[in-house]
């Protein structure tokens, strides 16, 4: 070996030697792998980017949930009511603080226009936290850009808006999760695959006891407040006035009432309704499907809303002993279900191992993870778009129900009412042309 040759040749090992000093000091989330305690480490090309559209009260909660699965970072936000962003930023920047494993925290624009977030190429998914009126609008150009989808539930304000919500995440291949996150919980699994399998005989009837339908937005006008875009809050929705019933202040760290009012919200039907009918739907095999019959509270017969299903199983509005429950009651036995509580008849059922070769329901552990996982994998997660917009069409169709005071025979395969212009007249409504979609 000459002197040129050995001189390069110490020069390469030298240079190979401080790469791999280098290398062994690269974080280890960096690199992928397993944490000491089995949970695995992402590769920065594995972690979403996450635009959150909307940062109120539930958008709290979901940009903990979010951030906590560890898979993913808030590039961008979306909110008309900058005390709200400011309150997401300083939640995200702690959290960053806190989790110095996940990286350094870099500073999250705000817009008050979601298109301008749309537009960042640098998002791989949006988080929709916004009210009901909003959905629809928001999730159809989402997936025109490209985005994949976390809409929260109840999916849309009416069915027409929620078809077209289904049609756009299938015309451009969306990954699309509606905010059910009750299908991720251990105690509604249950209940599913219980009444599937058959446990408390063939189902007679159906008790589902959430509040009531909305009403027409009457509130008194009051000033709107200083950092609030009033008219991006309305959006799609004709001009009301500002009631901070709609929109809190953050000194009240409260579910906003919007949910109350027809024009934005569908009362608690599709609040609470669009969780407890959400397991009904699933628990019956009803994903794709729907009631055929709706009938209005008369009186006489019918006291309460009552639905009815193809199959004959009647499932009605009311209450009984449990708030925000199901009550299911089979030939031989019944089922009570509501969060974080399961008990059935006979007591030895909601414990029940379910047998390897017995119906099974689609399992998730975690609704924010299996959105991710369905991310990577495009594949459909466990609250899909098409199952969000049949539970919230069961609620719109009970307040549709309620508002007209009569019965009504729904085809679901068709998603229109029978011989009924008027009931049929509601299954859409007017929006601005500056905000609205075609539906």
């Amino acid at each position: 070996m000459n002197e040129e040759q050995s001189i390069n040749r110490r020069d390469f090992i030298g240079k190979t030697a401080a790469a791999v000093a280098g290398f062994m000091i690269v974080p280890r989330y960096v690199l992928g792998g397993k944490r000491p305690d089995g949970s695995k480490y992402l590769a920065p090309s594995d972690v979403i980017s996450l635009g959150f559209i909307g940062t109120g009260k539930q958008g709290k909660g979901l940009i903990n949930s979010f951030l906590g699965t560890n898979e993913a970072r808030i590039v961008a936000i979306s909110e008309v009511y900058k005390a709200k962003s400011q309150l997401a930023l300083d939640r995200i920047k702690a959290h960053y603080e806190k989790n110095t494993q996940l990286g350094a925290y870099s500073d999250v624009p705000v817009y008050t226009d979601f298109r301008d977030l749309l537009a960042r190429k640098d998002v791989d998914a949006v988080v929709i936290a916004t009210p009901d009126h909003w959905h629809a609008a928001m999730a159809v150009r989402a997936a025109e850009a490209g985005k994949d989808i976390y809409c929260e539930k109840p999916l849309a304000l009416t069915v027409k808006e929620g078809r077209a919500m289904v049609n756009a995440a299938r015309k451009y291949n969306r990954v699309f999760q509606t905010g059910s996150m009750q299908r991720s919980w251990p105690e509604f699994r249950q209940t599913a695959e219980l009444i599937r399998n058959g446990y408390i005989g063939t189902v007679k009837s159906i008790k589902v006891n959430v509040g009531p339908p909305p009403t027409p937005y009457d509130l008194p006008a009051e000033p709107i407040p200083d950092g609030l875009d009033w008219s991006k809050w309305l959006g799609p929705n004709a001009p009301v006035a500002f009631n901070s019933e709609l929109a809190p202040p953050i000194s009240k760290d409260v579910f906003p009432n919007w949910r109350n009012y027809r024009e934005f919200g569908g009362g608690m039907v599709t609040d609470w309704g669009a969780h407890m009918f959400d397991i009904v739907q699933w628990s019956l095999d009803m994903d794709n499907s729907g009631p055929v019959e709706v009938i209005a509270p008369d009186g006489k017969e019918h006291p309460f809303l009552t639905y009815r299903y193809d199959n004959g199983i009647v499932m009605t509005h009311e209450k009984w002993d449990w708030s925000n429950a199901i009550l299911f009651t089979g030939t031989e036995g019944e089922l009570r279900v509501q969060r974080k509580k399961l008990e059935t008849t006979p007591s030895s059922l909601a414990t029940k191992v379910i047998g390897e070769n017995e119906k099974h329901v689609y399992h998730s552990d975690n609704h924010y993870k299996d959105f991710f996982d369905a991310m990577r994998k495009r594949s459909k997660p466990i609250c899909d778009v098409e199952i969000g917009h049949r539970t919230a069409s069961v609620c719109n169709i009970g307040n549709i129900a309620y508002r007209l005071k009569r019965p009504l025979q729904w085809n679901p395969k068709k998603e229109q009412f029978k011989n009924d212009d008027e009931a049929n007249a509601l299954l859409g409504r007017p929006m601005t042309n500056e905000w609205g979609i075609k539906i």
